[in-house]
C-alpha cells in the first residue's frame, strides 16, 4: 500500500487517532491518555506529528520531535489490518525526511523492553540498539484530565 501522509489535522483526523492509539497501544498510563497527547504535541506546535491515510481513512500515525540537536520518534501506530504493507516503513521516512529538512544531526527512539516485533522493524530500517539506559520522571501537575 502507497499511503498518503500527512500532517495531523485536528478536525479532520484527531477522533480516528484516538481510536487507533487506544486500540493499537492499549494505554496504562495517565501522561500516555490520548487526548492528552495530542492536546500537549499541538500546543507545542512544531508541525512533527503526521497521519497515513487511505481515501480519508487514519491508518496510521508517527510523531516525532526535535530539539535543536536530536531528532526522536515517539510513536508510530498502525491499524492492524494494514500491517506488513510498508505503511510504518512509509510513515517513518516521512518523519525522518522531514527531520532532516529542518537540520536534524540524530534521531533517537526508545522501543519497551521485549517488544521484539517493533525492535526488528527498526533494525530493518536502518536503527541500531544502543547501549543506553532511559530513564524518565512523570510530572502529575501537568497531568490534566479532559
Amino acid at each position: 500500500m502507497n499511503p498518503m501522509i500527512t500532517t495531523f489535522d485536528k478536525q479532520l483526523h484527531r477522533e480516528q487517532v484516538v481510536a487507533l492509539w487506544q486500540a493499537v497501544f492499549g494505554y496504562e498510563a495517565d501522561h500516555n491518555v490520548p487526548q492528552l497527547v495530542i492536546d500537549k504535541k499541538l500546543e507545542f506546535g512544531d508541525g512533527l506529528f503526521f497521519v497515513a491515510l487511505d481515501d480519508q481513512t487514519v491508518v496510521g500515525t508517527v510523531m516525532a520531535g526535535y530539539d535543536g540537536h536530536r531528532g526522536w520518534i515517539y510513536s508510530i501506530a498502525v491499524a492492524p489490518e494494514y500491517r506488513k504493507q510498508s505503511v510504518g516503513s512509509a510513515l517513518l521516512d516521512f518523519a525522518e525526511r522531514k527531520l532532516t529538512q529542518i537540520g536534524c544531526l540524530k534521531i533517537n527512539l526508545q522501543i519497551m523492553e521485549g517488544n521484539e516485533a517493533v525492535e526488528n522493524f527498526y533494525l530493518a530500517n536502518g536503527y541500531l540498539t544502543e547501549n543506553r539506559i532511559s530513564m524518565g520522571k512523570g510530572v502529575p501537575d501537568n497531568i490534566v484530565r479532559n
